[in-house]
Parts: C-alpha cells; sequence; structure tokens
C-alpha cells in the first residue's frame, strides 16, 4: 500500500523568518526532509508541502527553497504555497505565478488566530473565489469555533474545491465534541470540501494521545466526509509537539485497521492524489 503524507512542512530558521515559532521553542530548529522520519523507514512514499506561514513578504522564497529540496527529493511531489488573500492589488498576479506552477498544487492562507468573522471579509472571499477561478484548491486551516463562518466562506466560494486541515482542529483536551460534530457535519454537506485526518494529538491532552480517546472524532469525520474524500496528514514537525509522525501514523493505522483495502488505500493515497492532480514518483 502506497501512503501519501498531505501535511507536512520543512522549515529553516536561517534562511526564513517563522514569527509564529518565537512561542514555540520545542520547534525552532531546523527541519528538513532528512529528519523526517518515515522517509528513512520507508512508511511514508511521498508528501504534499504545505505553506509554514513565514513572514508573508517571503511567501514566494518559501516556494522557491521548497522547489530547491524537491529537485533533490521526488518524494516532495506537491506545494500548498501561500497566497494573501486579503492583498487586492497583487493577489492575482501572484496566483497567476501559484497557477503557472508544476509543483504547486494548492493555496492556504490560515484562517485560525484570527479575529471572529475573518473567513467572511469580502477581500478574503474573492480571495478564494480567484484561487478557484485557476482550478486550485484551498486548505482550510482553522479551529472548531470557526466552523460557522467556514461553512458561509465554502458557500460563498461555489467554484472552489477545498480541503479541511486537521478535522477542523476541534478542542479534543476540552472534550469539546457537540458543537464541532455539529459543524462539520454541515460542513462535509458540500461535496467539494474534503478533509485530511491529521494534527488531533496536538489538540489532544497528553492522556488522549491514543485512538481509543481520538476515535470518536476520526469516525465521525469519516461518516460525514466518506472514506472518498478523506486523506491522510501528519502535520510534522508540529506533531511532534504531541508526539511523532511515527507515533500518528501508528494511532491512524489502528483507527482505520477495520476498513476495506480499498478504502484504506483510496485514504493513505489515492484521494490525495486525485485531489491534488499528482502522480506517485516513479521509483515508487
Amino acid at each position: 500500500m502506497n501512503v501519501v503524507d498531505t501535511h507536512v512542512h520543512f522549515w529553516d530558521r536561517s534562511l526564513l523568518r517563522y514569527p509564529w515559532l518565537d512561542d514555540e521553542p520545542a520547534l525552532q530548529r531546523r527541519f528538513l526532509p532528512a529528519d523526517f522520519e518515515p522517509f528513512r523507514t520507508g512508511a511514508v512514499d511521498a508528501v504534499v508541502f504545505v505553506q509554514a506561514d513565514c513572514a508573508p513578504v517571503s511567501s514566494a522564497e518559501e516556494v522557491a527553497w521548497v522547489e530547491t529540496l524537491a529537485r533533490d527529493d521526488a518524494r516532495i511531489i506537491g506545494i500548498v504555497a501561500y497566497v494573501d488573500m486579503l492583498a487586492e492589488p497583487g493577489r492575482a498576479a501572484a496566483l497567476d505565478v501559484v497557477a503557472e506552477s508544476s509543483r504547486c498544487v494548492g493555496v492556504r492562507h490560515n484562517i485560525q488566530r484570527h479575529a471572529p468573522g475573518f473567513a467572511v471579509d469580502p477581500a478574503f472571499v474573492r480571495g478564494v473565489q480567484q484561487v478557484g477561478a485557476r482550478g486550485l484548491p484551498f486548505d482550510l486551516c482553522i479551529t472548531g469555533d470557526q466552523l460557522d463562518e467556514t461553512i458561509e466562506l465554502v458557500d460563498r466560494c461555489p467554484d472552489t474545491r477545498f480541503v479541511l486541515d486537521h478535522c477542523g482542529k476541534p478542542a479534543i483536551r476540552d472534550d469539546a465534541y457537540a458543537p464541532w460534530a455539529e459543524g462539520i457535519e454541515r460542513l462535509a454537506s458540500f461535496a467539494r470540501v474534503s478533509c485530511k485526518l491529521s494534527g488531533l494529538l496536538t489538540e489532544a491532552r497528553a492522556d488522549q494521545r491514543h485512538a481509543d480517546a481520538l476515535r470518536p472524532y476520526a469516525e465521525h469525520v469519516v461518516r460525514c466526509f466518506g472514506h472518498e474524500r478523506m486523506m491522510y496528514g501528519s502535520d510534522w514537525p508540529v506533531a511532534t509537539l504531541g508526539g511523532s509522525a511515527e507515533l500518528w501514523l501508528s494511532i491512524v493505522d489502528e483507527l482505520t485497521s477495520g476498513w476495506s483495502a480499498a478504502a484504506r488505500q483510496s485514504f493513505y493515497a489515492d484521494n490525495a492524489l486525485r485531489f491534488y492532480g499528482l502522480d506517485l514518483p516513479a521509483r515508487v
């Protein structure tokens, strides 16, 4: 079975600045493909790099740097790039550059950590509409309390495909299941939205970082989105704050152990390849 990890970050703070890392001492070092343990063990065949929130002025440099990494390691098969959805004067040109790149397969501008209403700011909505007009999908990085405005954003962008990062970041540590679950059901009613089973380790308390505690959240997104709209992601190296990419993969293996072989292959690779328009490297 092939495995495509749809949510991996790399960074080198000697090359680019990442302001959010100032508050994350455990992540204040280089994280490069050679450090990604699932590459060394062969557990993951390919990855999609997702923009790592460097200083916005350096977003084009981040893409260029990851393109260099990908030339050296064919297992980096796609890039989800940052484009500022609010920067209307230059947004169209920036999106054109992304759309013309052979390795850029999507766009992300984080919604999490912004004030209520950010996702439905008219300029933001127009930007996401322009993403869809170029045939690119948009990664939704939100927290569970932002589901209502995210649903409104999706509704206003009928020609854009979306993928929800990290199951919408439910507040697992606070056992806040019910409101998140209701929002997920409404979001999944849009056939244009897929979901990454990723990022749950860092939303959970230490005593919840095992399959039994995370099962209700994983099973709910699968019920809502169906096997055909689910993708695997590790959120490495952020996942190291709650364990490791290896721990997460072992948990997901346990959570999906009862699925059919076809459903598991779709989840672990085929859905991602189809959604992002990618191929596995020839040697896999």
